[in-house]
């Protein structure tokens, strides 16, 4: 990236138990908000004690977010009036450095049926986009209130150009979001499942009545997103 980055890693409440189990791994974007309130732009999304309470198996790791260039890192294409565009860097960087880190440190399962990206607003974007880029790599994705509308025409370009993927995905937003969250996400799941066949059940669909774009909805979302996913 050019720049340091942290990143977070959760690790579940068992890892320590059974040395040779191994587990999924779950990358999240905007890290800052995924753990701790003292990080976060708005509160967190308590990621942690959620998966506690769930007994989760399963390692998270959250990318912190660039802050001024966060509009860079997790969009893939420019847009002519907010620019971005350079989300390719920050999928290298996730692929051939978190990574390579992530699996030589611990015991995970690398195959992309056990390996999930999750975001949400522009790291929901970011997340679709990944699964399109390397299905090879994520094999599931969480996408929370996504900010389809940057890149609505190259995102929608770029599912009805591939029928390869065979990815989970997990769509959510509230209808008190910006004014074309709920018409977006719909299109794009519609299109989604036309071609790959609905019939697959890969694609999950939840729309909160009520639901603002922020870490509360998130946060009381995430739970379910997490079981249908895994």
């Amino acid at each position: 990236m050019g720049y340091p980055k942290k990143i977070w890693i959760y690790l579940p409440v068992n890892y320590a138990k059974d040395i040779h189990k191994k587990f999924p791994v779950l990358y999240m974007m905007d890290g800052q908000n995924l753990f701790d309130s003292k990080t976060s732009f708005a509160g967190e999304w308590q990621v942690d004690e959620t998966l506690d309470s769930l007994k989760a198996n399963c390692i998270v790791v959250g990318i912190e977010h660039g802050n001024q260039e966060r509009i860079n890192e997790l969009t893939p294409f420019k847009n002519d009036n907010y620019g971005g565009g350079k989300a390719d860097l920050m999928l290298d960087f996730i692929l051939h450095q978190v990574m390579p880190y992530i699996n030589s440190t611990y015991r995970t399962k690398t195959d992309k049926n056990h390996t999930a990206i999750f975001g949400s607003s522009l790291g929901g974007l970011f997340a679709y986009y990944a699964v399109f880029k390397h299905p090879d790599i994520f094999g599931k994705a969480g996408v929370f209130s996504p900010a389809f509308w940057i890149n609505k025409k190259e995102l929608l370009e770029l599912s009805k150009a591939t029928d390869k993927s065979n990815a989970k995905f997990y769509f959510m937003c509230g209808t008190k979001e910006s004014e074309n969250m709920v018409t977006d996400l719909n299109e794009l799941a519609h299109d989604l499942n036309r071609i790959r066949c609905e019939c697959k059940m890969l694609t999950k669909k939840v729309i909160i009545t009520n639901g603002e774009h922020n870490e509360k909805l998130w946060r009381e979302q995430f739970a379910k997103a997490y079981l249908w996913l895994f």
